[in-house]
This record gives structure tokens, C-alpha cells and sequence, in this order.
């Protein structure tokens, strides 16, 4: 039987996805001439993803059908992570000179996911430490186009319910082309990165960031709109003031908002984000794990006052919505807080951001649905549809939403069980907590986690097998999972 997947025009497509690399190479080179460094790791890497990306646009097009979009999907994230390493290892300094390692942050780049194998940042050079923030920026803007113009076609990322929640009758089209679409919200995700590079900029003009150069704003605003988390600072946004740290807990949530509601409110249409309900779930959800985080360490000596606010407050926020910045050691604080940081690496932020985990949407459909089969339960007869946003759900999107849940929990469970015996078959001693954490971070995006793991830790300890899983395990869990698993069916390539 033929393959029925259009190989030519999804290798033309990819084409077209490496040849954009060489704008963000070329920039990244004047960058590293710029500051006196050596613009070799940028300029090796620029001529082959133009030749690559050259020869392989050149093959014949047709229209894009589900099958290539799922195969576009996986292989330009794993393509983009492949090249996006090769700087890492030309620079040849410290643990990313080797090419798992430079793999690994280049993947965890690429799916803005902020786990890092790098232990001492002062040997980096200035352009390398932004070439990680360059990927995470584009992670995030490659997942929000891709969310709206290929995914939610295929029904990955829940169009339906993207739909139905932002009172929009087509996401791909709030304009009249998809193309046009991915520009729009392209335009807007460019704009807000902008914005905050000139409000740090600001913070800083007005003596209230002294060390908040313009290197420092536009590396931070890079991942902080992307969710992503990386910083080129080893103690992460704990580095600045308190003035910083609040306009970063701003932007990271706003990132983590659906940018469908973000267009309309830029628009001047602030009522479907007032009235969307996962957006309201969404935030109550981020005032209970601060209110949780803030009363836990109420109670442990050393903790109080205002600060004590602003840090469970800045974690809250940077874990629920899978950023991963830090402004303190969390790995030290009272279990409580710790567990509900746990938890909340499986929330996530709004469907249609630039978040990852399995987001507030699904959790919010999960709630409804189980509140439902309470009610059905002791009245069998009655017939209860869930409502989003005052309009109800197709049962069979529902039963999408359990799926996708119990999956993500499933292969969350067999890679922390993976991380344990692979770790102590070397002998490093990882607690089972650590463990949880550090399978939770790197499959659902988040970044840092406890133990080894942790926020001012690194993952570069663990051995070369658990890093090579991670790696795949981040690529699986940044594209939703299905893009990747349904290229391993036979179905996929024959029926």
C-alpha cells in the first residue's frame, strides 16, 4: 500500500521554516561581533539552514492536508532544536560543548521549557546566553502561530472549545486568510515583547533597576512573554528589584493569556475576555496557589512581611503559567509550598498562549465534566450538557479533553518511574519527590525543580539516557503529544 503522506510538500514547508533560522543567526552574529565575541558558532550554522532550507523549499507544493500538517509540526520543532544546538557546541565552552548537552538546552529552548545543563554562566559568552533566549522567543511565537493555524485545525490544541470560549466562530480566521491570522497574533506577541523591553528600560531610567541594561531587558523579555524562562543571570529575576520582579509577574501572566482575547482587547473589546470563563478560572486559580504558597510560609520562621508576598506570588505565577523564573530558592520551602508548586506544573496557562502543560481550558472542561457525572449519578435521567462561556460542548470534545489528561498523566508517571532507576543505576541519589518534579519539568515545559533540578540547580548531573528522554519527552510534550505519537501508527502513513 502507498504512503499517503505528501512528503514533498511537507519537506517544502520545512524548507521554509529553516531558512527563516538564518535572520536569527545573522542578528545573533552582529550581536556576538558587537561585544568583542566570535561570531563563528552563528555565521557555521546560517549558510547551511539557507542551503538546506533552499533546497528543500524548492520541491512541489500541494495543499496541506492533516497528515502533513502533523508531520510538519513534529519535524520542525525537532529540526529547529537539531540546528539551534550547533552554536552551542562551535562556542565550545563548558557543558555545551557537548552535544547532548547543547541538544538538551537547545531543545528545552526551542519548547520554551527553561531547563537548563548550564552550572557556571560566567563563562558563556554574552551572545550565546541570548542565543537561548532567541529560541525560547521563537518557540513561543512558533506555538502560538502553529496553535492557530495548523493545530487547532486538526483539533489538537482544542479549537473547539478555543472557539466556543472566546466567542469567536473560527480562530484561524479573524482575518480573511490563516496566513493572515498568524501575522495578527505574530504582531501582537512582537508588539508586547517590545512593550516590556521599554518598561524595564524605563524601570531602569528612573533608578529603579540599576542593573537592568538593555541586554538584560531584551533577554528577559524575549522569554518572559514567551513563558519560557530562561535568564542569562544565574540568579534568575531574583538579580533585580522588586520593581522588576512585579512587571515580569504582569507580562507572564498576560503571556499566558489567550492571545485571541488579547487581540480583542487591543481592539478596544474588553467584554469576551471579561466574559470568558476560563479566563476567570485562570486567575482564581492563581490566587489560590499564591494564598496557599503565602500562608505556608507564614508559618516558617524567616518568612514574612511583603516580600514573603511577592516571592509566592512571583513563583505562583512563574510555574502555574510553565515560565519558570525564579526570584528565590523555592527547593527550601515548607513541603506545602513546594507540593502546590507540584501541582502546578500540571496547570498551565490559557489554551491559544504561549504556555505548555495541559492548560486551564482542559482543566476547567475536566471540572465541569466530573461535577456532571456527580449530578448524573443520582439522577441517571437527566440530560446535563457543559456550557463554556453560556454555550455548551461537544461530547465527543470532552471526551478528547479526558483522553489528552489521562495521557499526559500516564507518560508523566512512566517517566518519573524512568528517572528513578536510570539515576540510581549510576548512583545518584534522587528522591522520588525530585524525581516527580524533574519528569513534571521537563514534560510539561516548566524548567526548574527540585533537588538537582532546582531553581539555581541544573539538570547536566543527570545521565546521558535521562537526558536523551528528556529531550524527546520535551519535544513530545511542547506539540501536544498527538502530532508526535500519531507518526508511529501504521495508520498514519498507509490507511
Amino acid at each position: 500500500m502507498a504512503v499517503r503522506v505528501d512528503l514533498r510538500t511537507t519537506a517544502s514547508l520545512l524548507g521554509t521554516v529553516l531558512k527563516g533560522l538564518a535572520w536569527p543567526f545573522g542578528v545573533l552574529a552582529l550581536v556576538a561581533l558587537g561585544y568583542g565575541e566570535s561570531a563563528v558558532p552563528f555565521v557555521v550554522p546560517l549558510v547551511p539552514a539557507l542551503v538546506l532550507g533552499e533546497g528543500l523549499e524548492r520541491f512541489e507544493r500541494s495543499d496541506t492536508g492533516p497528515r502533513e500538517a502533523f508531520l510538519l509540526v513534529a519535524l520542525s520543532w525537532l529540526s529547529v532544536a537539531l540546528v539551534g544546538a550547533i552554536p552551542f557546541v562551535l562556542a565550545d565552552t563548558g557543558v555545551l560543548a557537548t552535544p547532548v548537552n547543547a541538544l538538551f538546552e537547545s531543545m528545552s529552548g526551542i519548547t520554551t521549557t527553561g531547563a537548563t545543563v548550564i552550572q557556571s554562566f560566567d563563562i558563556h559568552s554574552r551572545s550565546i546566553l541570548l542565543w537561548r533566549s532567541v529560541l525560547q522567543w521563537l518557540g513561543g511565537l512558533g506555538i502560538l502561530v502553529l496553535a492557530v493555524g495548523l493545530l487547532s485545525q486538526l483539533s489538537v490544541s482544542g479549537a473547539q472549545l478555543m472557539e466556543t470560549e472566546t466567542q469567536t466562530r473560527n480562530v484561524t480566521k479573524l482575518t480573511p486568510s490563516i496566513a493572515g491570522t498568524a501575522r495578527l497574533l505574530g504582531g501582537l506577541y512582537v508588539g508586547l515583547t517590545a512593550l516590556l523591553v521599554l518598561v524595564l528600560l524605563a524601570l531602569r531610567i528612573a533608578g529603579l533597576a540599576p542593573n537592568m541594561g538593555p541586554y538584560n531587558a531584551v533577554a528577559h523579555a524575549l522569554t518572559t512573554v514567551s513563558t519560557a524562562g530562561f535568564s542569562p543571570e544565574p540568579a534568575s529575576v531574583g538579580a533585580f528589584s522588586p520593581s522588576v520582579q512585579w512587571v515580569v509577574i504582569l507580562f507572564m501572566i498576560v503571556g499566558a493569556t489567550n492571545f485571541v482575547l488579547l487581540y480583542y482587547l487591543a481592539r478596544g473589546d474588553p467584554s469576551r475576555l471579561r466574559e470568558s470563563e476560563e479566563f476567570r478560572f485562570y486567575l482564581a486559580v492563581l490566587a489560590g496557589a499564591t494564598a496557599l504558597i503565602v500562608a505556608a510560609l507564614a508559618f516558617e520562621e524567616g518568612f514574612s512581611g511583603l516580600d514573603t508576598v511577592r516571592h509566592a506570588v512571583f513563583q505562583a505565577v512563574s510555574i502555574f503559567t510553565t515560565t519558570g523564573y525564579a526570584t528565590v530558592d523555592f527547593d527550601v520551602w515548607p513541603p506545602l509550598a513546594r507540593h502546590v508548586l507540584l501541582v502546578g506544573m500540571f496547570v498551565g496557562g490559557m489554551a491559544g498562549s504561549t504556555t505548555c502543560s495541559i492548560k486551564t481550558l482542559r482543566w476547567l472542561v475536566v471540572v465541569k465534566a466530573f461535577r456532571r457525572d456527580l449530578f448524573t449519578a443520582i439522577h441517571p435521567e437527566a440530560i446535563r450538557p457543559i456550557r463554556l462561556s453560556g454555550q455548551p460542548i461537544d461530547e465527543g470534545t470532552i471526551r478528547d479533553v479526558y483522553t489528552y489528561t489521562l495521557v499526559s498523566v500516564v507518560i508523566f508517571a512512566f517517566l518519573t518511574v524512568f528517572v528513578i532507576v536510570d539515576t540510581a543505576r549510576v548512583g545518584l541519589a534522587l528522591g522520588e519527590f525530585e524525581a516527580m518534579g524533574a519528569a513534571a519539568s521537563t514534560f510539561l515545559n516548566i524548567g526548574p525543580a527540585f533537588g538537582l533540578a532546582g531553581p539555581y540547580g541544573s539538570y547536566e548531573a543527570f545521565p546521558v539516557s535521562t537526558k536523551l528522554v528528556m529531550i524527546v519527552l520535551m519535544w513530545i510534550g511542547r506539540i501536544e503529544i498527538v502530532p508526535v505519537l500519531v507518526l508511529f501508527t501504521t495508520a498514519f502513513w498507509r490507511s
